[in-house]
């Protein structure tokens, strides 16, 4: 019986098996709701200001998350030796995060935005040595070359107007969530887990969104928006299926596909965000954003491909990768 060691698949062993086929849809599902999510979040922010924004997502996320599992009865309360690790990713992987998220996409294009967030794997690597003691290969160099490249080809230092309101503060909100998500990486990576991550994703997102909820209260006051039926759609996709079911449906994922494979497909999310804001917002995907996007999946695919070929080393535990 495999038994992984930290990460989303901490303390998780083959139990809950599900049918391959069953796996891959489903796998295929997330990748299309997370991809599918990047226009939907553009939209909102436009009525919605980006902290309210992740009060209503975490908070509908809280809301599918909790009823699964009372339903199911697998509501547990964490052990104290996992309070720093619950803490930490509500505080910065959920409620920083989406606040900087959100922020960033109100002066850069949803497409754009989708590809600069998912450099989080590029990051994990020298946090990661810093931090674990991880050694830096040739090939982890070159993927972290690769990323970087592709990220400052996104930028387009030469052809931005610099001095125009909110381009570089964009970018800088953006890189930055990143980052952020990679250091929770990396500390999700070095915590040992008592508890299994899917008891721990109801404490995760309610500590969330009480951080949310009073940092808006007191910033901004009770929310003034005037509600459609869109705008309620947009809400209720970015708690009900961006955070609660994608929450939900990773884990499963990770119960039954090793993470190399899994963090390799969803590697697709951001080719779907470009895509699909292409397709609903009318973006244009020019040669900047196409060679921005290829260097960066490049680079993540070969930090990938760098972690699957350490763990097949003598000694190494089998774990999800950080993203």
């Amino acid at each position: 019986m495999r038994e992984v060691l930290w990460g989303p698949g901490a303390g998780v062993s083959e139990r809950g098996h599900l049918p391959r086929r069953g796996v891959y849809v489903l796998l295929a599902l997330v990748t299309l709701i997370l991809g599918l999510n990047w226009p939907v979040m553009a939209v909102g922010v436009e009525s919605i200001s980006p902290v309210w924004m992740g009060v209503f997502r975490v908070g509908g996320g809280l809301l599918v998350v909790l009823t699964v599992s009372v339903v199911t009865g697998n509501l547990r309360v964490p052990p104290r030796s996992d309070l720093p690790i619950v803490l930490s990713l509500a505080v910065f992987r959920l409620a920083a995060v989406f606040v900087l998220v959100y922020s960033g996409l109100q002066l850069v294009p949803a497409g754009r935005s989708s590809v600069i967030v998912w450099t989080t794997s590029l990051w994990t690597v020298p946090i990661a040595a810093v931090f674990l003691g991880e050694r830096m290969t040739g090939r982890r160099w070159v993927g972290l070359c690769l990323g970087i490249c592709g990220v400052v080809v996104l930028f387009e230092p030469w052809g931005v107007s610099w001095d125009q309101s909110g381009v570089a503060l964009g970018h800088v909100l953006l890189i930055t969530a990143a980052v952020v998500n990679a250091a929770t990486a990396v500390h999700i990576r070095g915590h040992r887990w008592r508890i299994e991550p899917l008891h721990a994703v109801p404490w995760q997102l309610g500590g969330a969104f009480l951080i949310l909820l009073a940092v808006s209260l007191v910033s901004e006051g009770p929310p003034v928006i005037e509600w459609t039926p869109s705008l309620a759609l947009v809400v209720a996709y970015q708690g009900i299926l961006a955070t609660g079911v994608a929450f939900w449906a990773q884990i499963v994922i990770l119960r039954n596909l090793d993470a190399v494979s899994t963090n390799l497909t969803l590697m697709t999310v951001p080719v779907v965000g470009v895509v699909s804001s292409a397709i609903f917002l009318g973006e244009q995907i020019d040669l900047t954003l196409f060679l921005g996007l290829l260097l960066v999946i490049l680079g993540v695919t070969v930090n990938l491909l760098s972690e699957s070929t350490a763990r097949a080393a003598p000694g190494q535990a089998q774990s999800p990768s950080g993203s």
